[in-house]
């Protein structure tokens, strides 16, 4: 099973390709109303350990509620790879998707759920 290191991955169509050096002993399971509805599974990262190589002009950004994350689809496939966003203490962060990853098998990983409901 991966753990840190380095990993690659995209979208599902391949135009949104990225690197990331990410942690996966334990991955985060939001139940906000759209990591419900995406299935997501994520890995925060901070910004310099995190390469965008391919897509930029593919992103489409969507916002809600307090605006604080940008959840960045593939206007090709839909396919929400990463976010860009600010952590509680202003800190910048990535939230990769784990299930974007190459190789990765997400049903291997530990799962913290996380309350995002209540934000």
């Amino acid at each position: 099973m991966p753990q840190a290191g380095a990993h690659t991955g995209g979208c599902h169509c391949g135009r949104v390709r990225f690197a990331v050096t990410a942690d996966l002993a334990q991955v985060i399971a939001c139940n906000c109303s759209i990591c419900t509805k995406r299935g997501l599974l994520l890995a925060f990262v901070p910004p310099a350990r995190f390469t965008l190589e391919a897509g930029e002009d593919a992103l489409t950004d969507y916002q809600f509620g307090r605006k604080t994350i940008h959840h960045l689809f593939c206007a090709g496939c839909g396919v929400e790879s990463f976010a860009r966003g600010r952590k509680p203490d202003g800190a910048e962060m990535i939230a990769v998707n784990v299930r974007c990853l190459d190789g990765v098998d997400p049903d291997s990983l530990e799962r913290m759920p996380f309350d995002g409901r209540q934000l």
